[in-house]
């Protein structure tokens, strides 16, 4: 056992007798009980080892390490220093919800280990000492022999020795479509997992047939085990939200903090006392904190959760929402995301002819088959033999189970029940030629036979045989004429056809046929060495979702580049992303196909420019799938995979976003996603990347409206710190402002409709800063606007005989009304008010109406003057604080325009 490790992973290299040797077992009688205990105690249980992650009150505290929080905690302790207890509550308050909600939405993410090691929760029969026994998989060693039959989960990674018509679904863990025939011959060492057709591996499904095994690898060891590994390895990515709003925090952090060392200095050299020009720094610091910013992100955020989750995509991660708006590359696997995940015969030759099979799936109503004679009234003998062959040489169902067809055994022969129907062929096709005897399919001889009646009165009874095209022409030496005669086999053209067929990424089944006497009761292989009729090709493939081309168009329009990363052949990828419409480079006239192989011998640098320029990549394993999202990611882009099964776990872990399937996909996938798609439809991406773009647009326009009255609030104290004058505004003024028009005008602005075109355009850079030049130079102009409109309005009403309490009460409902009147310029950062329409977001609305009666109660009851030192003033204060909110709505609206002109002359 000491030289097993040198020679893991290549098991499916060496003789069985070598393997047997080297995992010193005995296929006879299995292990006895002493070298099944040793084994345990040196290797441990059939189990993936649950990993040690951070405890549930470690993933809470860290929900507050973030700049923004630091913003709101510092917030929140300058307002209990000034003994504003209420508002110091209401701070604390947004921190403690922030976290609550982050820690509940991202919960769920550690269970992708546990999710994984439940997959392996089975029973393997086993054979110990001589006998049969059922025990529990984790029990299960290295060397012991199991049995497999149709229905099992195959319990550990196992080099197979026998086999009978074995066939086992391994999508989930390569990507293959359909159920992989296996074998027990040799296979070169540089085999691909995919290909490894003497191997069966943990945590896939046996659909047909029986086999034995001798286990190579358990819990950890196992293939599946490896991706548990590479999923607790993957690194978690900020999202480009949150590293925008980390550095934007960042810096805002120390303008804040270098604006109030400023105050200080400069009031010392007024000769102001360090006391008085503290409290003015502490004035200026809580004027210039975003208090309402965090929870406006999460609320924003949460909104755009609600309107996803309408559209069938479910979040798991807030964050995650944006990031949809700001990918630039998405990486989609094929079988079941892209494709229907339902086997489609899609050509038929018969009798000479080709025939084209129209509809997806398995509803036989949804499509015909198109008969180039049938114009001329005449129906070919040689199509419906064809046909009748696939349908009775056939051990699977086709029943409607709720309005949904659906098939019962292998896809591949469901395909054929389904094309049989399209031809007129059903159910009582099959009663009237009852099966006699079956030879099975075996992976030796490649096809499957079975013996029918005839019919009624008949002299004879028939023979139906399918499978591979070479196995069946070998037996052949006549075929069938497109009116039913037999006539000498055109090889040749057979093989024009499956090659023709096979470049479309179809995969092509033969049939052929004989009589046999009425005596005949069974057959055997010997019976079918020759004699057969051709009857026919039938070529399949799992097709596209017609809604997935579409969504494919829609992203590549928006400048969202897609790619395929599949583990299926690379024939089958390229046809798949021929008709999705996947391409390279401009240059390229075909689909260029990267294999796994050709990528494993790539340098990191030379992978970086290839995975750039190839759209699809097949016969990829599970860490060739991670790679290349890093390749991607190292070049700066926004990658977003999506996928369904085990394989693809560990790349939707370290994608900056990972897609799900929730019907198809599995347990482990669905945890290591960020978002689950609940219909598994890859059109709903292009939805969520839409709604993505409209959180992100938002956000942007609630920071484009509310940071100008923190700077506003800052630059008067500022400046009356550097005039030497009494502060037009008190601090807890300005925590009644930005408390109260943050979270009444502000978030209705999160309520905002999607604006037209948006998936016209390009994505954002990936590196660009979450404000534009336009959106920082319309902030700084709005602040000294406010600015303006605050020392006019309260030196206004100190030389008109106002008290100080009157003079501040009107320099606040300045910035109140300022503020109001720019909400409506910021529904829109380039459009105008009156392109949008003032009522097509009735939140808005509201929320003005809601704020001004606030202000009134702020300036008119007494509770309130006492509270926060306002005081009561005449309607004349009220108009010329609407006058200042009209003059700066006017302005902005030029401004805008004159940004739209510049940007129509640059362009």
């Amino acid at each position: 056992m000491e030289d097993v490790n040198l020679i893991a992973r290549h098991w499916h290299h060496l003789p069985i007798d070598e393997v047997t040797e080297l995992l010193e077992s005995d296929r006879e009688r299995g292990l006895d009980r002493f070298a099944v205990e040793h084994r345990l105690e040196a290797f441990g249980p059939n189990a993936i080892t649950a990993q040690k992650g951070q405890s549930p009150l470690v993933r809470f505290l860290l929900q507050f390490h973030q700049p923004l929080i630091y913003i709101l905690i510092a917030s929140g302790v300058i307002t209990a220093f000034l003994q504003e207890w209420v508002d110091s509550g209401v701070i604390f308050g947004v921190v403690l919800v922030n976290a609550v909600i982050g820690y509940l939405q991202e919960a769920k993410a550690v269970n992708a280990l546990a999710a994984l090691a439940r997959t392996m929760t089975t029973e393997a029969t086993v054979l110990r000492q001589g006998e049969k026994r059922r025990i529990p998989a984790t029990e299960l060693v290295v060397g012991d022999i199991v049995f497999l039959q149709s229905g099992d989960k195959v319990p550990a990674d196992m080099r197979l020795f026998q086999v009978r018509d074995l066939q086992i679904a391994e999508a989930a863990l390569t990507g293959e479509s359909a159920p992989v025939a296996k074998d027990h011959g040799l296979h070169g060492r540089e085999t691909g997992l995919a290909d490894r057709r003497n191997m069966a591996y943990a945590s896939t499904l046996v659909t047909y047939g029986q086999g034995t095994g001798m286990v190579t690898a358990t819990g950890d060891e196992t293939e599946v085990g490896r991706i548990s590994q590479l999923i607790s390895a993957a690194e978690e990515l900020d999202t480009p939200l949150t590293r925008k709003i980390s550095e934007f925090s960042n810096v805002l952090l120390y303008v804040i903090l270098g604006l109030a060392a400023l105050t200080i200095v400069v009031g010392l050299l007024r000769g102001q006392t360090f006391v008085d020009m503290f409290m003015a720094a502490v004035a200026l610091a809580v004027g210039a904190i975003p208090e309402g910013l965090p929870a406006a992100v999460t609320i924003t955020l949460a909104i755009g959760v609600s309107r996803m989750a309408k559209k069938r995509a479910i979040i798991r991660k807030l964050p995650a929402v944006e990031t949809l708006g700001s990918t630039t590359v998405i990486c989609t696997d094929k079988t079941g995301t892209l494709t229907e995940n339902q086997m489609t015969v899609q050509e038929i030759v018969a009798g000479g002819v080709s025939y084209t099979v129209t509809g997806t799936g398995y509803n036989p109503m949804l499509g015909r088959i198109d008969d180039p004679e049938a114009a001329s009234g005449s129906t070919s003998a040689a199509l419906l033999e064809c046909l009748r062959a696939g349908l009775l040489c056939n051990d699977s169902q086709l029943a409607e189970e709720g309005g949904v067809w659906q098939v019962h055994g292998d896809p591949t022969e469901g395909a054929l029940l389904t094309s049989a129907r399209k031809g007129g062929l059903g159910p009582e096709t099959v009663a009237a030629s009852p099966r006699l005897d079956t030879v099975p399919f075996e992976s030796e001889h490649q096809y499957m036979a079975s013996l029918h009646e005839a019919g009624p009165g008949a002299s004879t009874r028939r023979v139906y045989l399918k499978g591979a095209v070479e196995a069946v022409l070998a037996r052949c030496a006549s075929q069938l004429d497109a009116q039913g005669n037999p006539i000498p086999l055109r090889g040749a053209e057979i093989q024009a056809a499956v090659e023709r067929m096979a470049a479309k990424g179809l995969r092509v089944l033969a049939m052929a046929g004989k009589k046999v006497g009425e005596e005949t009761s069974a057959i055997h292989h010997d019976d079918l060495t020759d004699g057969l009729i051709f009857l026919g090709l039938q070529g399949m493939i799992d097709p596209p979702r017609p809604e997935a081309v579409a969504a494919v168009k829609i992203c590549q329009a928006a400048g969202i580049r897609v790619k395929m990363i599949t583990g299926d052949h690379p024939l089958t990828a390229a046809a798949i992303a021929g008709q999705v419409g996947l391409s390279g480079p401009a240059s390229f006239k075909e689909v260029v196909v990267l294999t796994g192989p050709e990528l494993e011998k790539l340098s990191d640098s030379q992978l970086i420019d290839r995975a750039e320029d190839t759209a699809v990549f097949a016969r990829v394993s599970p860490e060739q799938k991670l790679r290349l999202v890093e390749a991607l990611q190292a070049r700066g882009q926004v990658v977003a995979m999506t996928g369904d099964g085990v394989n693809d776990a560990p790349a939707l872990k370290r994608a900056d976003i990972g897609v799900a399937m929730g019907i198809t996909g599995t347990e482990v996938a669905k945890e290591a996603a960020d978002m689950v798609l609940t219909d598994d439809n890859f059109s709903s991406i292009e939805a969520a990347v839409e709604e993505g773009r409209g959180v992100f647009d938002n956000l942007v326009k609630f920071i484009a409206w509310a940071l100008p009255t923190n700077l506003g609030e800052g630059l008067v104290i500022l400046t009356a710190i550097f005039l030497g004058v009494t502060l037009p505004i008190l601090p807890v003024q300005i925590l009644w402002i930005n408390m109260t028009t943050a979270g009444i005008l502000g978030l209705a602005l999160a309520c905002e409709p999607k604006e037209k075109g948006i998936m016209l355009r390009p994505p954002r850079e990936p590196n660009s800063p979450i404000l534009s030049h336009s959106v920082i130079f319309r902030i700084t102009l709005v602040s000294f606007l406010m600015l303006g409109a605050a020392f006019w309005l309260f030196a206004w009403e100190l030389s008109d005989g106002a008290t100080i309490a009157e003079a501040r009460t009107a320099a606040v409902n300045a910035f109140v009304m300022v503020e109001l009147f720019y909400l409506f310029n910021c529904r829109s950062l380039e459009k105008s008010i009156f392109q949008l329409g003032f009522f097509s977001n009735l939140w808005v609305l509201g929320g003005v109406v809601a704020m001004f009666l606030l202000q009134v109660a702020y300036t008119y009851l007494p509770v309130m003057n006492r509270l926060f030192q306002s005081a009561p003033v005449d309607l004349t204060v009220w108009g010329r604080a609407t006058l200042a909110g009209v003059v700066v709505f006017v302005i902005v609206e030029i401004e805008k325009s004159w940004w739209n002109k510049k940007k129509t002359v640059r362009v």
